[in-house]
């Protein structure tokens, strides 16, 4: 499904004469339907990651082969266009935060996704108001503008929304940092049964013993280096 070889990150901060590494050197080849939980400290690039498979990101080198729909791809120099296809219908990607516009109500938000691959609208509403009483969004809210919602709320909306359609690979970015228990659970029993569709998931999670019996494999970033440019200057004088 998805096999990264020699993939690599860095940033260059050009105010201060420096390159940070954000992650280096990924070579992992991941099955159909696996699960992968991305470990490491903060700061080793664990979200950087998965921005750039998502492009969010460009990386700096390597590859990332996707096998899609329309045969195997390289996330990593694909075109614009092709990367905004592969988002609307197979590559899903949760974060910890909502980014909702204004004036549009938490259950339109949610149906969006499936009115955009041509459900009808009951059907589309019928499926978000499931989705959001799986996540345990009260009924008052369904109707009001995440805008004014708690972080934990808005959370609730975000995961309705972004679990909603099918994907053949789902990336999942801290989806539990602001979730209650109640939330939790329910996001953890609707990954389980994507991962028993047939999803393939990568995620970084707050909490990872919540996920622990989906885990297929681990893949560990390490400590990122930085170096300014006269230190790597000095460097070359030395050698």
């Amino acid at each position: 499904m998805l096999h990264l070889q020699h993939y690599s990150k860095r940033f260059q901060i050009h105010h201060l004469e420096r390159e940070v590494q954000a992650f280096d050197d990924v070579t992992l080849e991941i099955p159909k339907g696996s699960f992968v939980l991305v470990t490491g400290a903060n700061g080793v690039g664990k979200s950087t990651l998965l921005r750039c498979l998502y492009r969010t990101y460009k990386p700096s080198s390597g590859r990332a082969f996707y096998k899609s729909e329309r045969g195997t791809v390289d996330l990593a120099n694909i075109s614009d266009r092709d990367i905004v296809h592969l988002r609307r219908r197979e590559m899903g990607m949760v974060t910890q935060f909502l980014r909702p516009r204004p004036r549009v109500s938490a259950l339109e938000l949610v149906a969006e996704p499936l009115l955009e691959r041509g459900e009808t609208i009951g059907g589309a509403k019928g499926k978000a108001v499931r989705a959001l009483e799986t996540f345990g969004l009260k009924e008052a809210l369904w109707k009001a503008y995440p805008t004014t919602f708690s972080g934990g709320e808005q959370q609730k909306v975000n995961l309705a929304r972004a679990l909603i359609a099918p994907y053949h690979l789902l990336l999942l970015d801290e989806p539990t940092a602001s979730l209650d228990s109640v939330a939790r659970t329910a996001l953890v029993e609707r990954l389980t049964e994507l991962k028993q569709q047939g999803v393939t998931m990568l995620g970084v999670f707050h909490h990872p013993e919540d996920v622990s019996e989906l885990i297929d494999q681990r893949l560990e970033l390490h400590a990122p280096s930085v170096l300014s440019e006269s230190a790597r200057d000095d460097e070359g004088m030395k050698g």
